[in-house]
């Protein structure tokens, strides 16, 4: 087969062990630049043009699309979909996962844990929407924001008030969520493949930093997840219709509470953190559903 991998950069980490997962299995991998694909659409011929050379014969591909380019990203993958390449990620889903509030409805309608959270549009009402998730303190996150970057903890009223006001009057959308003070600064990512964990890690911030982003600094350990902690992140990447995802939980006084699930996970943390070959795990999911002829291209 000839699998390829959808990213902008062939030297990170995750691009090259998917690469290598794919040479390992016996196939053929490709890297793919999908900022430098060009759509071609005509009656009944999808095509994609990369490199001024059309793209054919590719059997799958895993999208890495980053955030910043996630309509571009998508607009190719789904053109993939139309040709009917099978793909690890739907070009709708992606879109769903990347919107917070949107994936955060979603996950609500199927019964996911949630921490509270309220979303308006410039109101005056900011003390009543902070005592609404139960703060102070408060976690206030931009929309569009990734890697801990527009994720701020307000401990007062005040702060967060200041807080809001000034990402309203940058014109930007904001999320006022609970904070989970039990949590302590510490979340899980269970990564999911096929509806299946493959690996797990507890991922604890900076001192001093409520953030436990590994690019923000923070460090991690592999973990058995408990069978809720399980059942809630198979449930999450479900309803997303994500197939490989890494989804992100607090642990609650009143059980695991999802934060994000995304559909681009970085494999080095999660790797190196539990000592499995996650990247070989996505590609034998690939081999597994090819084989079954389970395409799984249609829009969700």
């Amino acid at each position: 087969m000839r699998i390829a991998i959808l990213s902008t950069n062939p030297g990170l980490y995750s691009t090259r062990r998917l690469v290598e997962a794919v040479q390992q299995h016996g196939h053929e991998p490709l890297v793919i630049d999908h900022l430098d694909c060009q759509v071609i659409i005509e009656n009944d011929s999808p095509s994609i043009l990369y490199k001024g050379e059309v793209l054919d014969q590719i059997d799958a591909i895993v999208p890495r699309i980053g955030a910043s380019v996630t309509d571009y990203g998508c607009a190719i993958v789904r053109q993939f979909e139309m040709m009917k390449v099978f793909t690890t990620a739907k070009s709708q889903a992606i879109m769903r996962s990347r919107n917070k509030l949107r994936s955060l409805q979603v996950l609500s309608r199927a019964g996911v844990g949630l921490p509270k959270t309220v979303f308006a549009n410039h109101t005056d009402e900011i003390d009543r929407l902070i005592r609404l998730v139960g703060g102070p303190p408060v976690v206030i996150k931009l929309l569009e924001g990734t890697q801990g970057i527009g994720v701020v903890l307000a401990e007062t009223t005040k702060a967060a008030k200041s807080t809001i006001e000034a990402f309203y009057g940058l014109k930007k959308h904001v999320l006022i969520q609970e904070y989970i003070a039990e949590a302590q600064g510490a979340d899980i990512r269970a990564f999911v493949v096929g509806g299946h964990i493959v690996g797990a890690m507890k991922r604890q911030g900076v001192e001093g930093d409520f953030r436990s982003n590994l690019h923000r600094g923070g460090n991690a350990k592999a973990i058995l997840l408990t069978e809720e902690e399980s059942q809630t992140a198979v449930n999450a990447a479900k309803a997303l219709g994500l197939k490989v995802a890494g989804v992100d939980m607090l642990r609650s006084d009143r059980g695991p509470l999802v934060l994000e699930v995304n559909s681009s996970p970085g494999l080095e943390g999660i790797e190196k953190a539990t000592k499995q070959d996650v990247a070989g795990q996505i590609i034998s999911y690939i081999e597994e559903k090819i084989r079954a002829d389970e395409g799984d291209t249609v829009g969700v």
